[in-house]
């Protein structure tokens, strides 16, 4: 992928909906602790746009591998095929503008395979704002060819982050307090793995919603170390703000890994160590 491939504006795809291939169009508005965004998406979702469950669809249950371990692939798999996914077809996912949603359906897909997939840059408010059409219509999507081959993009696990923040950088996408371990409203214990290093999520977009340019998230990640010749890992509570770190990450052309298990697998488990404070000097 190019820089900026992962994403897309709202005028790119209104140009892509009107051409002779348009994506696959996959909603997957969610709020952490908040209400069911199905009738949401009933009320109003982009034309042909399919609706997809985050807890359900987008994770397993949840448990020691964490409060969204990732889906079984195959069940991943089939869910996607409802959805008209093919292996072919380019995919567009958004969700109601913060990004986390949509980027934890594109890393499942990258991760999966699938080779064109992007996220809807500011979600469905910037869609509306540039004049985009909503309908309540009922979608029956074509059921799509879709197979699943996990591994295609880098995931770590418990023991990997821990290497990665000794031989790399492993940033915490979490926000400043609960890397600190000040404020730990959702996960057992507060602060972080050893020696990773505080990268706030939501510092990688404006306040409309958007990323920032490539070149000032670039100049973000190459301040705290990650470069494209360094291993560079990311996690967060549960394994989807992670992912929009990887994807603001690609964006800014570096390559990330995964923890998909995040704190909510690592502070599970009272053998494993926990940091607190700033960051390292």
């Amino acid at each position: 992928m190019t820089a900026t491939s992962a994403i897309l504006s709202a005028a790119e795809l209104k140009s892509e909906l009107a051409g002779p291939r348009p994506p696959v169009l996959l909603d997957v508005r969610w709020q952490l602790g908040g209400p069911d965004q199905l009738p949401a998406y009933e009320a109003g979702h982009l034309p042909g746009a399919v609706y997809v469950d985050l807890d359900r669809e987008l994770a397993g249950p949840a448990g020691s591998g964490g409060r969204h371990p990732l889906p079984d692939p195959e069940a991943f798999g089939a869910v996607m095929r409802r959805a008209g996914v093919s292996a072919g077809t380019p995919v567009v996912v958004y969700d109601g503008g913060q990004g986390w949603a949509a980027a934890r359906a594109w890393w499942l897909l990258r991760w999966t395979g699938h080779p064109g997939v992007r996220v809807l840059d500011g979600g469905l408010a910037a869609w509306t704002e540039a004049g985009g059409a909503v309908t309540a219509d009922r979608v029956t999507p074509e059921e799509g060819d879709f197979k699943p081959t996990p591994g295609a993009v880098g995931l770590l696990d418990a023991d990997q982050a821990a290497e990665r923040a000794r031989v790399g950088v492993l940033l915490d996408a979490r926000a400043g307090e609960r890397y600190r371990g000040e404020v730990e409203p959702i996960d057992p214990v507060g602060g972080h793995i050893p020696g990773a290093l505080s990268a706030p999520t939501a510092e990688n977009v404006g306040p409309d919603g958007r990323f920032l340019p490539s070149a000032a998230l670039r100049a973000r990640f190459t301040g705290l170390g990650a470069s494209d010749g360094t291993p560079v890992g990311v996690y967060c509570g549960s394994g989807v703000s992670g992912a929009h770190q990887v994807l603001a990450l690609e964006v800014a052309g570096i390559t990330a890994d995964l923890y998909a298990g995040s704190w909510s697998e690592w502070s599970a488990d009272p053998s494993r160590p926990v940091a607190t404070g700033p960051d390292p000097e």
